[in-house]
């Protein structure tokens, strides 16, 4: 790592080497800008927030290839990575597995939820072992040509005529812009005393996590869309969840979410896995990496998320929950916002923008995760909510693949008027019984159905839907788009659709 004096003048400062500062300092870099990196730990570090989606791959897609980053486009799929970079631990995600756990009671066929996220394997998506990935990342941005120091002790931030400065023991930088990238209550949020609000709907959370070897796998169903153990798992329960995510190293990343108390240390994961037979035969042989790290306050909102001389990205601006893997695709819309942002030299109203986009899809977020909550309980309402985000999901990402992402230029649809969730999980709170759940069921089906391209509520399929070609083509309709175009992009992307 290249040595820098302990005072240094930069158009930009990031503070955070995860993968989202690294990437926007490569950018910035690309831009033309002098840039420094700022790390308070040191690479490779234990990290969670592992989980792609197909929307999050595209934007680093589309990203890389803007900004002539060539080395990263492997990294936006299963069958390139392990290709290009089989020295970087990853894992394969085929989709979303959920089962819905009561105590003592083993889970059934209509306690289960999958939906295939790709139709094989090499077009997948990835869980990103983070200990190799941001070291990866902030390798590429010093081999770009950013200035970066780590084990850096930051204590300050204070604005001055045409810029900041930050300054911590035996270091001073002036930069033009800072963008923190730090994470929930990091660096910018202490530094310059930020508010901190609540999110709506969301009950208050806490986590117990950590990295597992001998993780079993669940074992086989019958003809399921995918293999059920290359996905994210979500063992769902009144009030939490548990994750379960496979690195091609061995190593599990596992832990709980709940709005109830956990308790720390690894007694109490014993205790609460103890609870549900199928889960407690999983981890049976299982044996943690590190200590399981107990975090009491999960979810965290920013009272100001940009200011005339700084930015937070949005995984430092808010986080709602693990649950559905929405950070990689938040943060991601995020550093494509803010690049343009910085396309246009930090012009104000442009920042505003992104502001007030960053808040906007971690309200939406925050609301329908919050629902999700609400009906851990109630596992076929819970099935028809979660419908909202894969209708949301597969309709951007599909249109993005077509070129048309005006039609889906926001996170969960959020700023669409024909997509405007909040009443229905507003009624999804008051259900009292079987009928007024069935009832809110149907209405969610018709709901989605002008942007559903992914076959999602047929009945017939009981809740296992599969990536389809078929499914999109006869949705071009809905797309813009025609039955060829449709198929052309199928073609374009892997998926090796007939028709």
């Amino acid at each position: 790592m290249r040595r820098l004096p302990v005072s240094a003048d930069y158009d930009i400062a990031i503070v955070g080497s995860g993968f989202a500062g690294s990437l926007l300092a490569m950018i910035a870099q690309r831009l033309g800008k002098s840039v420094i990196l700022l790390e308070r730990g040191k690479h490779p570090r234990f990290a969670i927030g592992e989980s792609t989606t197909p929307l999050s791959n595209l934007l680093l897609e589309e990203l890389a290839t803007r900004y002539d980053l060539p080395n990263l486009l492997p990294l936006c799929k299963w069958g390139t990575w392990r290709k290009t970079h089989p020295e970087l631990a990853c894992g394969l995600k085929r989709g979303f597995t959920f089962y819905h756990h009561q105590p003592g009671r083993e889970p059934q066929r209509d306690d289960q939820l999958l939906v295939a996220a790709s139709p094989r394997d090499a077009i997948a998506d990835t869980y990103w072992y983070r200990a190799d990935v941001d070291a990866f990342f902030v390798s590429e941005a010093q081999r770009a040509g950013v200035d970066y120091l780590d084990e850096v002790r930051l204590e300050s931030a204070r604005e001055q005529d045409g810029g900041m400065t930050i300054e911590g023991e035996r270091l001073a930088v002036t930069a033009r812009f800072v963008v923190d990238a730090t994470g929930p209550r990091g660096f910018l949020h202490r530094a310059l005393a930020l508010p901190e609000l609540p999110l709506p709907d969301m009950p208050p959370t806490e986590a117990l996590y950590t990295h597992f070897t001998n993780v079993r796998r669940l074992g086989d169903l019958d003809n399921p869309p995918y293999p059920v153990d290359d996905a994210a798992v979500h063992h769902i329960f009144d009030g939490g969840w548990i994750w379960v995510l496979r690195f091609a190293n061995g190593i599990t990343s596992a832990g709980a979410a709940a709005s109830f108390s956990l308790g720390e240390g690894e007694s109490a994961w014993r205790r609460l896995i103890d609870r549900f037979p199928a889960i407690r035969r999983q981890f049976a042989s299982a044996q943690p990496v590190m200590p399981l790290v107990h975090a009491p306050r999960l979810s965290f909102r920013s009272g100001a998320i940009a200011g005339r001389r700084w930015a937070l990205l949005p995984s430092a601006a808010g986080f709602v929950d693990p649950l559905l893997s929405t950070g990689f695709p938040l943060t991601l819309l995020g550093v494509s916002r803010l690049a343009r942002v910085m396309e246009l030299d930090w012009e104000s109203a442009a920042l505003a923008t992104y502001a007030r986009q960053t808040e906007d899809e971690l309200l939406a977020t925050s609301r329908l995760i919050g629902a999700l909550y609400a009906t851990m309980d109630n596992f076929p309402l819970f099935v028809s909510l979660s419908l909202l985000y894969f209708a949301a999901a597969s309709f951007s990402e599909t249109t993005r693949r077509l070129g048309k992402q005006h039609l889906a230029g926001s996170f969960l649809l959020y700023d669409n008027p024909d997509f405007q969730m909040q009443p229905i999980l507003e009624r999804a709170r008051t259900v009292r019984n079987e009928a007024e759940s069935q009832a809110l069921s149907d209405e969610i089906r018709r709901f989605i159905e002008p942007f559903n391209v992914a076959g999602l509520g047929d009945p017939q399929r009981r809740n296992w839907y599969p990536a389809d070609a078929e499914d999109m083509l006869r949705a071009a309709p809905k797309l813009g788009a025609s039955r060829d175009e449709v198929a052309r992009m199928l073609d374009r992307c892997g998926f090796q659709a007939a028709g």
